[in-house]
């Protein structure tokens, strides 16, 4: 019972001293009325002092602490040791499904012209390469089929007369034959006009790949001019997930890199894609860059439109130094870690690597096989600040980092076992 009134009491002392430490660095950070100098030398002799301690970095504020292990159990100060893993981490973020650019082909005629009919007439539909879409009646292509139909019937008549002759005829036939070919005339068209030796008041346009309607913008009747889209078609057999990654994710993520997608409409099925490009230019207002990943859609279930969620597993390192995130001590200047050694907690200054969940790489000061504070690591720096400023917790010892005189007027008049 004695013990666990003499715990609860070191308890309460420590809590006490924490106030008071909080008091402490409060009066220490408000300004002191500036002294006039007299002298430019004592300016210089102050710079030098000041720049000093700057560079004697965590030695000028925090101190070595001794923890007995009656308060290390009542602090919960738990120690691990420095190892080295690979550390993998997974970027997450959210994207667009779209069409793949370099699988979208438009419909548009070479000629003047009317429609005659649409045998493709809704946004959606599924058509074939070579697919018929509408029939054109143009006064043009009505002339290129006359001018076809006599190049055909010159060839038959010159025969093998003259050489001469049967070689004009035959390029001007080869010539009417590329004019069609030139206005998306299809060969089998061209040839049923040669065997046929007829025109038609009408031709046909096909669609020029296999895929889905995206856009339909013609009717029948309708006047249409070179260059006018009459139709949008896009093979989705792959598309395209793009995202938008954060600047500080940029470097992890390469071209080629693996991805897995989900989205709402299959929930639990995830789609496996690889990085296709980064584009060159990032979003100044969010800070974002955005990456385009392929995907596969032989079935379709993917559509232009959908939402995803976008996964890139990524390898920060590969054997290299790592601990707990919450064993390090971020100052807002440095960060430190407290190395266990002799009985003694060492406050160390550290340079971090990439993170991934709860660890973090160590660049520089640690190394594998040390052991250090993993827990309860912020009341060991509260401790060694203490140590520093001339105050002392109960029951605590302190080792300072260069042996100094004790001050026992500083301290209350109260000295340590």
């Amino acid at each position: 019972m004695s013990r666990v009134i003499e715990t609860v009491t070191d308890t309460l002392r420590y809590a006490g001293a924490l106030l008071l430490v909080g008091l402490v660095t409060a009066c220490g950070s408000e300004p002191e009325a500036a002294m006039p100098m007299e002298e430019d030398g004592m300016d210089m002799e102050m710079g030098e002092m000041d720049h000093s301690q700057h560079m004697m970095g965590a030695s000028t504020d925090r101190q070595m602490v001794h923890l007995t292990p009656e308060q290390e159990r009542a602090l919960g100060v738990r120690y691990v040791t420095v190892q080295r893993r690979h550390l993998e981490r997974t970027i997450r973020t959210v994207g667009r499904v779209v069409a793949s650019e370099s699988r979208i082909a438009d419909v548009t005629p070479k000629v003047d012209g009317f429609v005659e009919t649409l045998w493709v007439n809704t946004t959606g539909e599924a058509v074939r390469a070579g697919q018929p879409l509408l029939t054109l009646y143009s006064p043009d292509l009505l002339a290129a089929q006359e001018e076809l139909v006599i190049a055909r019937r010159l060839v038959e008549r010159v025969g093998d007369e003259s050489a001469e002759a049967a070689q004009n005829a035959q390029a001007m036939l080869e010539s009417a034959r590329r004019r069609l070919r030139y206005w998306d005339i299809t060969e089998e068209q061209i040839r049923q006009l040669e065997e046929g030796g007829e025109v038609t008041k009408a031709l046909t346009l096909v669609s020029p790949v296999d895929g889905i309607v995206l856009e339909k913008s013609v009717n029948e009747g309708q006047r249409v001019m070179p260059g006018t889209m009459l139709y949008r078609i896009a093979d989705l057999s792959e598309v395209w997930v793009e995202g938008e990654v954060f600047e500080r994710d940029l470097a992890l993520i390469e071209d080629g890199a693996e991805a897995h997608i989900e989205v709402n409409a299959f929930p639990g099925q995830h789609f496996m894609g690889q990085v296709d490009f980064m584009y060159p230019v990032m979003d100044v207002t969010s800070r974002t860059n955005r990456v385009r990943v392929a995907m596969p859609n032989a079935a379709g279930a993917l559509k232009p439109g959908m939402f995803a969620t976008m996964f890139f597993d990524v390898m920060l390192s590969m054997d290299e130094v790592a601990v707990p995130l919450e064993a390090v001590i971020h100052t807002g200047e440095r960060n430190l870690v407290f190395i266990h050694e002799d009985d003694m907690l060492m406050p160390r200054e550290v340079v971090l690597g990439p993170q991934a969940g709860d660890w973090v790489q160590i660049l520089s000061g640690l190394s594998a096989g040390e052991e250090i504070v993993g827990a309860a690591n912020f009341l060991v720096d509260a401790e060694s600040r203490l140590g520093t400023t001339g105050g002392m917790m109960p029951g605590m010892q302190h080792g300072a980092m260069e042996p100094t005189a004790p001050d026992t007027a500083a301290a209350g008049g109260h000295v340590h076992d």
